[in-house]
């Protein structure tokens, strides 16, 4: 009698991993499913990541983040031994579901995850608008307050007026460099 009681269908499942082994798991995985001779029940292993931008030390810098830290996307078919194989990879503590039965993750969330890690360039949140009062937090103008005058979301940067010497002075900042007050 098999202990899954899940369609035996592929489908996209999540596991839960220790966080920071989410690479480790998904190269483990794929040597485990290689070894044991399951790539017709085990198919696809995937961290889901996108890009971001951040500041560093005033420049821009695109970096990988994890969308799920702590948790690695699998393709399979649920069996008893697929199941087996995933659930004793080291550093996975388990699949998303109820109790021990793995729940599939909707066609839709699957396809959204997709296209959101198919993003080649992150694109410019500005969430200040004109007229707004700000704090530069980095650079040479950090802990300054001023107004934004203009906004550029071409290319992510916008004017803000601070005070300097007794009148307005324009400079222009990175919109990840201002915090709205």
């Amino acid at each position: 009698m098999p202990k899954q009681k899940v369609p035996k269908e592929r489908n996209w499942y999540v596991i839960h991993t220790y966080s920071g082994y989410e690479e480790a798991v998904a190269k483990a995985l794929k040597q485990r499913v290689e070894s044991l001779g399951m790539e017709d029940k085990i198919f696809n292993v995937l961290v889901p990541k996108e890009k971001k931008i951040k500041i560093k030390n005033g420049k821009r810098k695109v970096v990988e983040e994890k969308i799920y830290p702590g948790y690695v996307l699998v393709e399979m078919i649920v069996t008893d031994d697929s199941w087996y194989v995933v659930r004793n990879t080291p550093n996975v503590t388990g699949f998303v579901g109820a109790g021990t039965t793995p729940v599939p993750v909707s066609k839709e969330e699957i396809e959204n995850l997709k296209r959101r890690m198919g993003v080649k360039e992150p694109k410019y949140k500005i969430e200040v608008k004109v007229g707004d009062l700000v704090r530069i937090i980095d650079g040479p103008f950090k802990d300054f307050e001023g107004k934004v005058s203009e906004i550029d979301e071409e290319r992510g940067k916008i004017k803000v007026l601070i005070n300097m010497f007794g009148r307005d002075t324009p400079v222009e900042l990175d919109s990840l460099q201002v915090k709205k007050l």
